[in-house]
């Protein structure tokens, strides 16, 4: 049985030269890391002060249906990375509780779109207000120029996340 690594054996890791995932430069390597880190920690924190009971793939289809508007069940699947059936589950679930319709689409009546409904709207609303709450605490809690560098590198965060939002919902050609 291998021994999980202790923080001494991580923090000596440091002293090595940094995995740069095959890009060669090392300033990518070295920021890839603690971004993906610091991002995914952000991420779930915000998911933890919101999620009032729903599941991680039932929060994934509120805000793609909030900001992409009316999806199918397939593209829902594809854009939330999960199999059909997982969505399937998910998309019943908040239709039971009144935050998701069923629509169908007037081009085509054999395809059936998902659409949050007025009160999916409400709670996605007060889901982003709850997330935008904590985060405002958590940034009042930093120096002034600190937040200051937070807003001068929002527009590479963005340009970073809606790359990636791209390459997941561009179709896979085999």
């Amino acid at each position: 049985m291998t021994a999980l690594p202790t923080r001494a054996t991580l923090a000596g890791s440091a002293d090595r030269a940094p995995d740069t995932g095959g890009h060669g430069d090392s300033d990518t390597g070295t920021i890839a890391g603690p971004l993906r880190l610091a991002v995914g920690r952000l991420s779930r924190r915000m998911r933890q002060e919101s999620n009032d009971g729903f599941s991680l793939t039932q929060l994934g289809v509120l805000a793609s249906l909030h900001r992409e508007g009316p999806r199918t069940l397939g593209a829902l699947a594809a854009t939330e990375q999960v199999a059909p059936p997982t969505i399937t589950k998910a998309v019943s679930v908040l239709t039971d509780r009144g935050l998701l319709e069923k629509v169908q689409d007037p081009d085509d009546k054999r395809v059936c779109r998902v659409v949050l409904s007025a009160k999916g709207r409400r709670e996605v609303a007060r889901i982003n207000s709850r997330r935008d709450a904590w985060l405002a605490t958590r940034l009042d809690a930093l120096d002034p120029d600190d937040r200051a560098r937070l807003a001068r590198i929002l527009p590479l965060l963005q340009t970073l996340a809606d790359d990636e939002m791209a390459a997941r919902t561009e179709p896979v050609t085999p």
